[in-house]
């Protein structure tokens, strides 16, 4: 690097001033806000090392998603919207971490190693969520940037999902779709449209939900949807951004609470939606007549999606390796009904949405989502011109012909590039209109196991280790021969426990056939956490 740009990159303003040890994990680099300037600065640097290398346009996206308010964080995006690769993860931490004064002979080394031609120009695409502290983190971010003369375009407060799709119709000259905004929502809302044949309402489904926000960015993208979509589907919005960013409200707080958000009026037997901070993520829910709450989670999602997508294939003619990628928290109700009913293959991968989206793309068309309500479907190119071709062939009879039509309009509804809450929305909006269901009768598919979630602190999670996708304890020794026994006494009984990866606390998941055998299956598992252990701290507490 010449002389002028060591200067530049340099910076003083952005110097590190926290010695608490940072890593790049699968949501990228997440904790308190006052602890990050220094962090984007040094991702603006590995940005452009990493646009130069890959000859294309890379994401920064200034986030901490379903983190609380004071929170904030950065996730970087690869050329194709995918998240960051492992190898890169690793280099970012050190990066994050080492001290001012070794910042220059690790960005040598990182150019010397990746043999990383600087000559090359650098194109960072870059967007924030709507957090306080998200303007001064996205200054940092473009100062270092621009201190390896790297080019900025900043689309200011977007969805995490937006960013990436942004990103990945930058890098391939718009053949995915216009890299705007109004790109976006052209995109998905035409071809929601085109699923509706001029019919809003169609057997029991009504064109009409109430969305929760979560006071974030997901309550802007909500806003300017219901503009694009206009009569086709109502959108009632709540928790849109006059309250506190994710507190008592958004996907997250549902899914672990199994409660409505906060300032939510509910409906009897209307469909509700809601949201995270940064709009990736998406659970429904509903009150019956009876004012029982029912939660229809991604594990919902997803098999809604797969029954779709084999009915359509099965009804073009076409044949492909269809397949649907869960991870550990997957309701047991789920697993059985897509394994032994729907008869599609099933994965299980360790949690964390980038490796349930590197095993779906083993499969022709891959459906992957973690229960939280993460996920999407990805699909080969070959599958999509097969599917292009079947339409157009006269060959075939007009029910196949109008089947492989009915495909295409459902690709497109779909982001592949990543979880998106609103996305996901319009594929599960399109197919309860298409089978003319209601919500009860989406939910009424298969039967979900009881199931909870609980954490218990210890005094040093790295004590538990798992293997099998995270299904099986390898230390501390004995630990899963406990949970085995407590297990096998529960008709159907499942549970697996997984160390957090910021805190010394341990997740603890537990479910059975019986709910009134439940709290004491979890009870018992989260005890022989705390004792074996040996941590120091409260009393297990259920989520």
């Amino acid at each position: 690097m010449e002389s002028l740009k060591l200067e530049k990159v340099l910076n003083a303003r952005y110097n590190k001033k926290c010695d608490d040890y940072l890593q790049y994990g699968t949501a990228g680099f997440r904790t308190k806000a006052n602890s990050l300037e220094h962090v984007l600065f040094r991702m603006g640097l590995l940005a452009v090392l990493r646009s130069k290398i890959k000859n294309a346009a890379i994401g920064l996206m200034i986030t901490a998603s379903h983190n609380i308010g004071s929170d904030n964080g950065v996730k970087m995006i690869d050329p194709a919207g995918e998240m960051l690769e492992a190898a890169w993860e690793h280099i970012a931490t050190k990066l994050a971490n080492v001290e001012d004064s070794e910042l220059i002979s690790i960005l040598k080394y990182i150019i010397e190693v990746e043999n990383i031609d600087m000559s090359k120009n650098a194109t960072v695409i870059t967007g924030r969520d709507t957090r306080e502290s998200s303007p001064v983190l996205l200054d940092a971010a473009v100062a270092g940037i621009q201190a390896l003369d790297g080019i900025v375009l900043d689309f200011g407060v977007v969805s995490t999902p937006q960013l990436h799709y942004i990103v990945v119709c930058t890098n391939t000259k718009g053949s995915y779709g216009d890299p705007t905004l109004r790109g976006y929502y052209l995109k998905l809302s035409e071809a929601f449209k085109r699923t509706r044949e001029d019919k809003v309402n169609n057997g029991k489904y009504i064109g009409e939900l109430q969305l929760d926000g979560a006071n974030g960015v997901g309550a802007i993208v909500a806003m300017e949807f219901k503009n694009y979509l206009a009569t086709t589907l109502t959108i009632n919005v709540y928790n849109d951004g006059n309250g506190e960013l994710n507190y008592m409200c958004g996907a997250d707080y549902v899914k672990l609470h199994q409660l409505p958000p906060a300032n939510f009026p509910l409906k009897q037997n209307v469909r509700c939606v809601s949201i995270d901070g940064d709009a990736d993520r998406v659970i429904y829910f509903y009150m019956d007549e009876n004012e029982k709450f029912h939660l229809l989670d991604g594990d919902r999602i997803a098999t809604l999606i797969a029954t779709y997508f084999k009915e359509l294939l099965q009804e073009s003619g076409l044949s492909f390796k269809l397949g649907l990628v869960q991870t550990a928290y997957a309701n047991g109700g789920s697993t059985d009904y897509i394994s032994n009913v729907l008869q599609i293959p099933v994965a299980c991968v360790s949690t964390g949405i980038k490796h349930l989206h590197k095993k779906a793309l083993e499969f022709d068309i891959g459906i992957y989502f973690e229960a939280n309500g993460h996920g999407t479907v990805v699909l080969k190119k070959f599958v999509v011109k097969t599917i292009k071709k079947a339409a157009l062939n006269l060959e075939l009879s007009a029910n196949e012909r109008a089947a492989a039509s009915k495909l295409l309009n459902v690709i497109d509804v779909i982001n592949q590039t990543v979880g998106d809450a609103f996305s996901d929305m319009l594929l599960v909006e399109t197919i309860l209109h298409a089978k003319g269901w209601n919500i009860a009768e989406w939910e009424g598919m298969y039967k979900d196991l009881p199931n909870k979630q609980l954490t218990v602190r210890v005094s040093n999670k790295n004590v538990i280790r798992t293997t099998n996708a995270g299904k099986q304890c390898v230390t501390p020794e004995g630990l899963q021969c406990e949970i085995d026994k407590i297990v096998s006494q529960y008709k159907r009984g499942r549970s697996f426990v997984r160390p957090s990866g910021t805190e010394d606390i341990v997740r603890v998941y537990a479910e059975c056939e019986n709910s009134c055998d439940l709290d004491k299956l979890i009870v018992d598992v989260a005890l022989s956490v705390y004792r074996l252990a040996n941590g120091v701290g409260p009393k297990p507490q259920l989520l």
